[in-house]
């Protein structure tokens, strides 16, 4: 059974910091590309950003230089590193997963909240 599992939201000050955790389950995490995703409400899910399997890592102009992606492949584990948070930063974050190998191969974890708040 495929899992991905989050980890890590919860309530920081503005120009705090957090770090969300995603441990997957049931996938061959070294060929997937994995991805964090975040939905403010009322507004669509956006991408934040992604790392594909050899390291390769894209941004949301939002969060560039802000955020940080990386994964552990011993750990099965992708991670949000979340520095300099601002309240638009608001959002149930979403851990995606999607194999390179086959494109209907896709997972959502269960999302985690980040609320950041004085």
């Amino acid at each position: 059974q495929v899992q991905l599992v989050e980890s890590g939201g919860g309530l920081a000050q503005p120009g705090g910091s957090l770090r969300l955790s995603c441990t997957t389950y049931g996938i061959i995490f070294s060929i997937n590309v994995m991805s964090w995703y975040r939905q403010a409400p009322g507004k669509q899910r956006e991408l934040v950003a992604f790392v594909n399997p050899g390291g390769g890592t894209s941004y949301d102009i939002a969060v560039k230089g802000r955020f940080t992606i990386s994964r552990a492949h011993a750990q099965n584990t992708a991670y949000l590193q979340m520095n300099d948070l601002k309240p638009e930063d608001t959002a149930v974050y979403y851990c995606h997963a999607r194999s390179v190998r086959n494109v209907d191969e896709i997972y959502w974890g269960q999302g985690t909240q980040v609320t950041v708040s004085s």
